[in-house]
């Protein structure tokens, strides 16, 4: 029997389609250069609003650059930082857990402490500290995304590994001659790869939330290059006057955020085995 997907996950999908588009084609589909400034038109309101153009549809800045062609680079920003970010995260953890469930024993022992740390400090201190330290960079910026949620993904892939391992396949093929190479990316990996792909849905948003605290605060992506969390710290100062260069990023923000949150609890309920025996 094939289930029919849920309306709002399939909305949802359809959106992140829609946001992955976007973020490919990035300028090419900017209807303005997002970078050119037009002093005569700034902080011009959206088209359906009094004073509004039809050149300009989301409105304009403080610097007359279109808000709509902003947002769009801004996006192909924020997603490409939160989907490298995760994916740095998720490589690491992910090796680190193999490599603790591998050995276990001392080298366990030694690597979940350090995981332990990592969860016991609030990320965004460390974060503060080190681009205060280093100074801000694209590439620092993108390795302190990466480093949020490693941990998860080590105790994640630890425990599948653990289990795994232990499994009646598993210890054929060892008898059968199997080297622990092969065990791990032949059959332990795809058979635990739902759990780490599930985990990836989760941590996305919250990378995006991370680059916009940061950005917000002056810390993360710096002008001339733009991200949601650059435009709307940028838009703080106008909401009394230019509402739309803040509100507009922020609800992009939301909309994404949820909308990954969404799918992800789809995949979830669709892996997850502990949850198809709940509902049966």
């Amino acid at each position: 029997m094939i289930h029919r997907m849920n309306p709002i996950t399939a909305a949802a999908a359809m959106f992140l389609v829609l946001i992955a588009v976007v973020a490919l084609l990035g300028e090419y589909v900017a209807p303005h250069d997002p970078y050119k400034q037009n002093l005569l038109s700034r902080l011009t309101g959206p088209v359906w609003t009094e004073g509004g153009s039809s050149e300009f549809w989301l409105g304009t800045d403080r610097l007359g650059r279109d808000l709509l062609s902003r947002l769009i680079v801004g996006l192909q920003m924020s997603v490409g930082v939160a989907l490298l970010g995760t994916m740095i995260g998720a490589l690491v953890g992910t090796v680190v857990g193999f490599v603790s469930g591998h050995f276990e024993g001392w080298v366990d022992n030694i690597l979940m402490t350090i995981v332990d740390i990592q969860l016991s400090l609030p990320f965004i201190l460390i974060a503060l500290t080190l681009l205060a330290f280093f100074g801000n960079s694209m590439a620092l910026f993108i390795l302190l995304m990466g480093m949020y949620g490693w941990e998860t993904y080590a105790r994640l892939a630890r425990g599948l590994v653990l289990s795994a391992k232990r499994q009646a396949y598993s210890v054929a093929i060892v008898s059968l001659g199997a080297t622990s190479g092969r065990l791990y990316a032949r059959h332990i990996l795809p058979n635990i790869a739902s759990a780490l792909i599930v985990q990836l849905t989760l941590t996305i948003p919250a990378i995006i939330l991370l680059e916009t605290a940061l950005s917000f605060l002056g810390l993360g992506i710096q002008p001339p290059d733009a991200s949601l969390g650059q435009i709307l710290g940028e838009g703080r100062d106008y909401l009394g006057s230019a509402w739309w260069i803040a509100v507009f990023p922020g609800l992009a923000i939301f909309c994404i955020t949820l909308s990954v949150g969404v799918v992800g609890d789809a995949l979830r309920d669709k892996f997850d085995p502990t949850l198809k025996a709940r509902r049966n």
